[in-house]
């Protein structure tokens, strides 16, 4: 037992609370890269967008990976923000309009979109101007994107954001070695609570972020049944 375990009994448990944060921190990431794929995949192939699939890199740091989510988030803004501006070119003011307007029946909604999208690309899959109405119509880019890009940032900034991914399979001392370093009882608390605070926020906002993307995922999938 180290003597810092002798000295503040509590010790042994809040390291493994710890271990146990940063295992789900993790797992969160994860599955937020899996989520981010997913809908690059439906806007590459739908909306003629070229968005690199990224993947998490277990030699990086939690920061590292942390920035690589946020540049295909920014990416994915940039191109539905693109694709307004491409309705509002192609559109009349009037039609437009209709696009925002939450009276307006969305099967219209869908086939005006379609009609610009079939004009922009070419050809456009049936699917193009549902998945185009669904993010557009929704707080998906302008809340749940953006509050989630807002807490990676947070989360690389912080002393949490240099941690490496690999620790996890270095063991448990390895582990507290790389987050704690030679922290006394106070230290170890704080670290504790700062972890728990980013990882509620955190897992919120991706459950949201994820949640956006399964409906627009289910609508594709409806389409090609």
């Amino acid at each position: 037992m180290a003597l810092s375990d002798l000295l503040y009994p509590d010790n042994p448990k809040r390291r493994q609370e710890l271990i146990h944060l940063h295992q789900e921190l993790l797992h969160c990431m994860s599955t937020n890269f899996h989520a981010t794929n997913e809908l690059a995949g439906v806007l590459n192939e739908h909306l003629g967008c070229a968005i690199t699939r990224i993947q998490m890199r277990e030699s990086s740091t939690v920061k590292e990976n942390c920035d690589i989510i946020i540049q295909a988030m920014s990416e994915i803004q940039h191109q539905v923000q693109k694709i307004d501006s491409d309705m509002k070119e192609k559109l009349e003011p009037v039609l437009y309009q209709k696009l925002y307007d939450i009276k307006e029946p969305e099967l219209e909604k869908i086939a005006i979109a379609h009609k610009v999208f079939s004009t922009v690309l070419g050809e456009a899959t049936a699917t193009a101007g549902m998945v185009a109405i669904k993010l557009l119509g929704s707080n998906f880019i302008t809340l749940t994107v953006s509050k989630l890009v807002s807490l990676l940032a947070q989360i690389g900034a912080s002393v949490l954001g240099g941690i490496s991914i690999t620790i996890l399979g270095l063991g448990i001392e390895m582990i507290l070695h790389a987050i704690l370093g030679a922290m006394e009882r106070n230290q170890l608390l704080a670290a504790v609570r700062s972890y728990e605070k980013h990882l509620a926020e955190f897992k919120a906002a991706s459950e949201k972020y994820q949640h956006a993307i399964r409906e627009v995922i289910s609508l594709v999938r409806e389409q090609m049944v």
